[in-house]
């Protein structure tokens, strides 16, 4: 059985931190509200009385048997779930670097074009970070590292390199199906390669 004490202190550690809101179901059918906000992480160890607490309702008298989550946030998926995928989300929160890449993780995730794991919506992180190409101010920006990075002008004559046009090679690039990009919480884009 979960300490009470150390199940409320998960509620939550930071603002960007994956949480949801676990109820009692049988307590929702019958038209009462009962549950409270928890870290993602470690939701499936959460136990009836975690959810029942101050509500004053007796949950071994009432039939309670089931807990569902109702809410979340900070999760790329926008839908009710089970605790233990919510621990799913939140055991991949605890995996990232930090809360950019936990943004740009959600970004890829909404992007519909990225990597599961098995049937879950769960996303595969070394995938991630193989394809994340970071956050650009705009593609043609990227598209002017990238030439850069991969000396495609070297070795031109100035004269000649000067005219490569960056941006219809960034179009190039965001049309050949090779790159996604998601739009960043502060401007500029993520960009993703899609193989």
């Amino acid at each position: 059985m979960t300490d009470t004490t150390e199940t409320i202190a998960r509620r939550r550690t930071s603002a960007d931190e994956p949480a949801i809101w676990l109820g009692c179901l049988h307590c929702y059918n019958c038209g009462r509200l009962v549950g409270h906000w928890f870290a993602a992480s470690g939701a499936d160890e959460v136990t009836l009385a975690d959810v029942h607490r101050g509500s004053r309702v007796d949950f071994a008298r009432e039939g309670c048997e089931e807990i569902w989550g109702l809410d979340i946030e900070n999760m790329p998926v926008h839908r009710e779930m089970d605790a233990m995928e919510a621990a799913r989300w939140g055991a991949l929160y605890d995996e990232v670097d930090d809360a950019d890449e936990w943004q740009a993780i959600s970004a890829w995730v909404r992007s519909g074009d990225y990597i599961a794991e098995g049937d879950s919506d769960i996303p595969v992180l070394p995938d991630f970070r193989e394809r994340f190409c970071g956050t650009w101010d705009s593609m043609e920006d990227y598209a002017y590292s990238l030439v850069d990075d991969l000396g495609m002008l070297d070795g031109m004559p100035e004269e000649v390199a000067r005219y490569f046009d960056h941006s219809a090679y960034a179009r190039d690039l965001r049309l050949s199906g090779e790159y996604s990009t998601v739009d960043a919480p502060d401007g500029g884009v993520y960009i993703f390669r899609c193989c």
